[in-house]
């Protein structure tokens, strides 16, 4: 690590201007959450392998910023040459740089890889102190890094309409009707998630995101995809350009985004898609004339892009592909409750092996009764660790129809790991299943037809009264939010708190947001909308055919850790009155797994939570009984009996 800092801050002091500070971000050209292992600069610099966080390199010091789902994580991971700041907590990046670096200092980023909003925000602060934003022509991480894995190459496939449930050619469609309404000629889209729902195209570029790399630009008369050619067969290649879009290489998106602001990109080609349009035989001219604002979303396009554009005609507003892809089409809202219910599935035929392993190697009392682990002689080859248990649940679910991959990396934490909220097992360093310490796992697939995430908490032995308390606290609030019924215009921050009041009551807590929406074959974590104490969260009112995931936790570090989660899909509620004729909506519940009745307090739950929970566990036995075998279906029976007070 120390010879990675030495080479870079030796490229920035020879860097025309020599730089003061280096920022590394975590993502992509694209923005992403979650990136390719060549995209890895940040984990490469820093050593901590996190989704979420910022490296900042300076001449004498080595700082990074993350989030609370990351705390202990970072602290495990950073070496002593660099100093975790936590956000909310600490200064931000733009706020310790403005009151710690020189004045007139100068700060690289490479301008691929931070979004317009973010490199604006740190101009804005760094210009109280005549600070400069230097965008660098060359992304030094990737000149030191020695052995920095090539591209990915692996092929664009079509994402039939069967699952899909809507055409690219009403995609397109939507899309210029949308550009017509705002005076814009055009947009970029940079979202890897956005490009693969408007195409109808998923790939493997991303571990655990069916996504390609690849840009579109969109034009009231033509559509491109921007992607490396050796990607696209021709089969692929015949079915994008039957709907009007014409395949580019990847590098010209630069030019291309030149030519746009120009307004020449379409004179650059012959291609015409007022069939896919919005524009028939002679109005489109008409309309470009007045329509010549070009529609960038500044939370994802990179300012590599944003600075060959003409501030006085653009148009910055969030991408009207996150909405859209975020409301559901009938086709997909079927395909996500089918993938949950083989999901369910896998999830119940795993806790069986694993409640009978837990019995015969470490003399557990097992899932449903309550007692100490008797400790049993076992031999190397039989002991069961977070990441051999987590294995077992992929191969239950690669069993399953549609199965292709998971959807992010296992979370499968024993103890004092399980306080970490987004632990990930690694074979060398992970723990022994204990039978005398929580379980939790967090875990989610990629179906043709769907995308999952569900987490499950449980103990093979006898769970503390504390850890009881604790579990039924965040199964209240998990309950809350579920049953929650709001008038449209809601948004995810005035729901929050539902999920928190019950832990609040004890004053407990936790430092992550309570629900993210869920892709149909997408990204795990899917916008606009969330359930958050995060401001964002307050951004967009959560509507009807949106999915949002329902997960409260409690986490005691170096103890254990809680947590609960299923994916829900929201709807029209049917309500006795009809308030200010705003409509009202409720939560669905698409995830079908029990909760272990033996960390449940039940003189802690209301009637009316017992009756939920009862309810729900009959639906659980109706809907997954078909999918499980005699003694899947006797365990599943008597982890769903109904309970009383």
């Amino acid at each position: 690590m120390a010879e990675i800092l030495s080479a870079l801050r030796s490229l920035m002091a020879s860097h025309s201007p020599p730089l003061h500070a280096l920022i590394v971000p975590s993502e992509d050209y694209h923005q992403s959450e979650y990136v390719s292992d060549r995209d890895k600069r940040r984990e490469f610099v820093s050593g901590f392998t996190g989704s979420a966080g910022l490296a900042l390199i300076t001449k004498d010091e080595a700082r990074l910023w993350t989030d609370g789902r990351y705390f202990l994580q970072a602290m495990q991971q950073l070496s002593d040459q660099w100093q975790l700041m936590r956000i909310g907590e600490d200064p931000s990046v733009d706020s310790w740089i403005s009151d710690n670096l020189p004045r007139e200092a100068a700060i690289g980023v490479d301008p691929w890889c931070v979004s317009v909003d973010t490199a604006q925000r740190w101009e804005r602060a760094f210009a109280k102190n005549h600070q400069k934003l230097i965008q660098t022509s060359s992304n030094l991480v990737d000149e030191v890094w020695k052995n920095q894995p090539p591209a990915e190459t692996n092929p664009v496939i079509v994402h039939p309409l069967e699952f899909a449930g809507r055409s690219v050619a009403e995609k397109l469609k939507d899309l210029r009707e949308k550009l017509a309404i705002e005076k814009a000629c055009g947009i970029i889209i940079t979202a890897l998630d956005e490009v693969a729902w408007l195409y109808n195209i998923r790939g493997s570029d991303v571990s655990y995101c069916p996504v390609v790399h690849a840009f579109a630009i969109v034009t009231l008369n033509s559509a491109f995809l921007y992607v490396d050619k050796r990607k696209v067969s021709s089969k692929v290649s015949s079915s994008i350009q039957e709907n009007g879009i014409e395949v580019r290489e990847y590098s010209t998106v630069s030019s291309d985004v030149a030519l746009l602001a120009s307004n020449q990109l379409d004179k650059d080609t012959g291609l015409s898609s007022g069939q896919n349009g919005v524009c028939e035989s002679g109005t489109c001219e008409a309309e470009e004339k007045n329509n010549d604002l070009i529609w960038v979303d500044p939370a994802s396009c990179c300012y590599a892009l944003f600075s060959k554009l003409d501030a006085k005609k653009m148009l910055q507003q969030q991408s009207p592909l996150a909405l859209a892809k975020a409301l559901k089409n009938p086709v997909e809202l079927d395909g996500l409750r089918n993938a949950h219910i083989r999901d369910g599935a896998a999830v119940v035929q795993y806790l069986v092996w694993l409640d009978k392993q837990m019995q015969e190697i470490y003399g557990a009392s097992g899932y449903f009764l309550e007692g100490k682990g008797r400790s049993k002689k076992r031999s190397e080859t039989m002991k069961l660790t977070e990441v051999t248990a987590s294995d077992k649940l992929e191969g239950f679910r690669a069993t399953k129809e549609h199965f292709r991959g998971l959807s992010f990396p296992t979370i499968s934490s024993v103890g004092p790991n399980a306080a970490v909220i987004h632990y990930s097992p690694q074979p060398e360093t992970c723990a022994e299943l204990d039978p005398d310490s929580i379980y939790l796992f967090d875990s989610g697939a990629q179906y043709l037809d769907g995308t999952t995430d569900i987490t499950r908490t449980v103990h093979f032995g006898k769970p503390s009264e504390h850890e009881k308390a604790c579990y039924t606290s965040v199964l209240k609030g998990h309950i809350a939010l579920g049953n929650a019924c709001f008038p449209n215009g809601t948004n995810g921050h005035a729901l929050d708190i539902l999920a928190r009041i019950p832990l609040w009551r004890y004053g407990l807590d936790y430092r992550h947001g309570t629900g993210h929406g869920i892709g149909s074959y997408l990204n795990v974590h899917e916008g606009p909308h969330l359930i958050s104490f995060r401001p964002q969260a307050r951004n967009v009112p959560l509507q009807a055919s949106m999915t949002v995931t329902d997960e409260p936790g409690y986490y005691e570090d170096g103890t254990f850790g809680i947590r609960l989660e299923n994916v829900l899909v929201i709807k029209e509620a049917d309500t006795e009155f009809n308030f200010g004729d705003k409509g009202y909506l409720s939560f669905e519940h698409i995830t079908w797994a029990p909760y272990q009745i033996k960390l449940i307090d039940l003189s802690l739950l209301t009637p009316e939570e017992i009756e939920w929970l009862n309810t729900y566990h009959s639906k659980c036995r109706e809907i997954l009984a078909p999918s499980m075998d005699k003694n899947e279906l006797d365990w599943l029976k008597k982890a769903t009996e109904p309970v009383s007070a």
